[in-house]
């Protein structure tokens, strides 16, 4: 009976010991587990801030694509929009250019003015006016009248052939070395230049004030 008791409390013991190790492996097991856990889910938050991170980059430079592309767009909105407003302006301007030929005594006075400021603005002593065959015809007759205090100090002569042009006066130096162009279509073409400034400063000063841009 004493064998019995003493085989008894030896398995016992085996068996309480056996269910420590179990427990204290258990927890071990339970720690491992968790750790393993806590690591890949920081492994997964890791790749997912840097997917997060690139799909924001991808998204600020396809916005800033965008915003380049709208940029360009309006840009050319507002180049077609000036130049638009250009050619109306100066449409406008040669339907009253023609409208001031037809009357006589105010056209003559336009043309002295145009013949007097293009001679003024040439070096030379001896000057040739060129005209349309219309005008030739207006001043041919009656050139040194027509001429007369103009240009006090210099000599103008009147071209005999017709100059190509719609209208004005085409001023140049006897040698033909210094010309300015006072016809109809060289002072639209100057004149257009201008209003295209005008316009473009006006168009940009606008963007600028609602705060905007222009370029890319």
């Amino acid at each position: 009976m004493k064998d019995d008791a003493v085989i008894n409390n030896l398995e016992k013991a085996l068996i309480d010991r056996a269910q420590k190790l179990a427990k204290e492996y258990l927890s071990r097991a339970e720690r491992a587990r968790q750790h393993v856990i806590e690591e890949a889910q920081e492994k997964l938050r890791l790749r997912e801030q840097r997917e997060v991170l690139a799909a924001q980059a991808e998204s600020e430079r396809f916005y800033r694509r965008r915003i380049q592309s709208n940029e360009l767009q309006l840009k050319g909105k507002l180049d077609q929009l000036r130049w638009n407003l250009i050619q109306s302006v100066i449409q406008d301007l040669q339907q009253e250019l023609e409208t001031a030929t037809q009357d006589t005594e105010i056209y003559t006075l336009i043309l002295q003015g145009l013949l007097s400021q293009g001679a003024d603005s040439i070096e030379s002593d001896h000057l040739v006016a060129e005209f349309n065959q219309r005008d030739l015809d207006l001043v041919r007759d009656d050139w040194a009248q027509f001429s007369h205090g103009i240009a006090p100090d210099k000599k103008i002569d009147l071209h005999h052939a017709p100059h190509d042009c719609s209208g004005g006066v085409m001023i140049r130096s006897h040698d033909n070395r210094i010309r300015v162009d006072n016809t109809y279509e060289g002072r639209i073409t100057r004149f257009a230049r201008t209003l295209q400034q005008v316009i473009t400063e006006h168009l940009f000063a606008r963007e600028v004030s609602q705060g905007g841009s222009v370029h890319g």
